[in-house]
């Protein structure tokens, strides 16, 4: 089932006020109570609510839905209006529209997960010129001056603990095998190079290589059953991203390898949680991103408020079994809030 699009919650939607006698109100209110009232972020220009928007990497990704979820309920506490939105596809040509539109509407913070390391960097510095504060969830660009905060998970380490898995589950002996994202994403790229390096040290595996599936689940699929051809001793596979995983947990039925060939994969949602169960996924290396969504609102709101931030700020991941998902169901994703 597609999952349904990040919604923001009533009261949680992107408003500004036009009318005249409501805004009178508004900064009648606002001075009467001496300042900021509950808010928690203090008033915009002419005491409006502070405006944030949330630019997600993907649409419908369980992990950025989950991230939506936690920024929503971080803006609610905190009194500010959040907006959430994102491309259908991972994709820079996809995003910098959307960023170029947002920046047009001049909220007061951005919080955005770039597609791209590099292709990103010019539009977020538009973004930034015209005075909005930028926090960067999830992935990063190449320019570290333009976000006040990163927050993410430490992925080459995720990377790694994908590889210490993966080594267990094959009895440290054996060929591997990656099936990636594309070039250019930092969080998969540091995954990716996290589990090679890792690797280096099992003398007994044998890494085969790596793929790109362009974020296509079918393209992951074909990929691994041309790598499955190619190497039928194939012992086993890290997946970089939960689209990969499921393309990869594909083929390997489609061959008849399930369980045999030994599939880690990266994230955890809900079709993830069902693969585990039935087996056709081993484990799983899960991340925070609801936490990331919460504490990406917490630095965006600290900013705007002349408050000191974090400049990088790293979350928990935690690999998962089977026989893992009740006692850690606090990393599994949502489909919807």
């Amino acid at each position: 089932m597609t999952p349904r699009p990040i919604r923001a919650a009533a009261g949680l939607t992107k408003m500004k006020s036009s009318r005249p006698i409501a805004l009178l109100a508004a900064v009648l209110l606002a001075a009467a109570c001496g300042g900021a009232g509950e808010t928690g972020a203090g008033p915009g220009q002419e005491g409006e609510r502070r405006q944030l928007t949330l630019i997600t990497g993907l649409k419908s990704d369980e992990f950025y839905i989950t991230m939506g979820c936690g920024a929503m309920a971080e803006a609610k506490k905190l009194g500010v209006d959040l907006d959430v939105q994102g491309p259908e596809d991972f994709s820079a040509p996809l995003q910098i529209p959307i960023v170029n539109s947002v920046t047009a509407q001049q909220p007061d913070a951005v919080l955005i997960a770039p597609t791209d390391r590099n292709a990103l960097i010019q539009p977020m510095r538009q973004m930034k010129s015209a005075g909005i504060t930028t926090v960067q969830v999830d992935t990063t660009i190449d320019d570290p001056s333009i976000a006040v905060s990163s927050i993410a998970s430490n992925n080459e380490q995720g990377g790694q603990v994908a590889a210490q898995t993966l080594a267990e589950l094959v009895g440290d002996k054996g060929k591997v095998y990656v099936i990636n994202v594309k070039p250019g994403i930092s969080t998969t790229d540091a995954r990716a190079e996290g589990f090679i390096n890792e690797m280096k040290k099992h003398p007994d595996i044998a890494f085969v290589g790596q793929d790109y599936d362009e974020d296509q689940a079918d393209i992951a699929t074909q990929k691994v059953s041309a790598t499955l051809a190619k190497h039928p001793d194939l012992a086993g596979i890290f997946a970089t991203n939960l689209i990969a995983a499921e393309g990869a947990a594909t083929a390997l039925k489609a061959a008849g390898k399930t369980g045999d060939v030994k599939l880690v994969g990266f994230d955890a949602g809900p079709k993830q949680v069902e693969d585990l169960r039935n087996g056709s996924l081993q484990a799983v290396v899960a991340q925070e991103p609801y936490a990331i969504g919460q504490i990406g609102v917490q630095q965006a709101v600290k900013a705007l408020n002349g408050e000191p931030t974090r400049k990088q700020i790293q979350t928990n991941l935690v690999p998962i079994t089977a026989k893992e998902l009740e006692s850690k169901s606090r990393y599994l994703y949502k489909s919807e809030c």
